[in-house]
């Protein structure tokens, strides 16, 4: 979903940086072959994955939910030259798909794939993060907070996806809509934490930024 007319998206679209051509080959197939490619971020999208990525220059990256491994590339873009990202999805059919674009990177072999539940394995990486960006399991955003902010370095940043729901979170909750409840408590409670400040971005469907202090 966007917010902003569709000419003006144009516009910002045309005079922003553009996705490489792999990005764009993962974009297609994507589109051609997989299920739900709503859920691939869009090239715009990946731009800012990437510049923010660029200005943290992270060593370690983390990122919930990989899907077809497109945002992955745009966060690996600023990684330091020693860094790794530790990418986590539940679904094993995706396992190749995403290996075959990784490989073809530069970034190939500091692409660390983990399947299953993400809950259950992010402790299991012993590492923390310096860039977290969180886009799966929505009805579970408040359980990872927490998990995250403790396995985040200080200054570290936390990139969550999806955090308007297509403007759902401004509308009467259905008392049976479990991911808008879900969602509308973790924006509350992510920007109520001493420990975070965190700005919103009326980006596609709404995309937070939280820096730990």
């Amino acid at each position: 979903m966007n917010f902003i007319s569709e000419k003006l998206n144009d516009y910002i679209r045309t005079h922003s940086n553009k996705e490489s051509d792999l990005l764009k080959e993962l974009s297609r197939e994507t589109k051609l072959k997989i299920l739900y490619p709503r859920m691939l971020s869009s090239s715009y999208q990946g731009r800012i994955l990437s510049m923010v990525s660029k200005l943290i220059q992270p060593k370690y990256i983390l990122e919930i939910g990989t899907y077809t491994g497109y945002s992955t590339l745009c966060l690996a873009e600023g990684m330091k030259n020693d860094g790794e990202i530790h990418t986590i999805d539940i679904n094993e059919e995706l396992f190749d798909f995403q290996r075959k674009y990784f490989n073809r990177s530069t970034y190939g072999n500091r692409i660390f794939q983990h399947l299953g539940n993400a809950l259950e394995l992010i402790e299991s990486i012993n590492i923390e993060f310096d860039l977290i960006f969180l886009d799966a399991d929505k009805e579970n955003y408040v359980k990872y907070l927490e998990i995250l902010v403790n396995k985040l370095n200080t200054n570290g940043v936390i990139i969550t996806d999806n955090v308007l729901w297509s403007e759902k979170v401004t509308l009467p909750i259905e008392e049976d809509d479990l991911s808008t409840k879900e969602i509308d408590n973790f924006n509350k409670i992510l920007n109520q934490r001493s420990d975070m400040e965190t700005i919103m971005l009326p980006i596609r469907d709404g995309i937070s930024i939280s820096r730990k202090k």
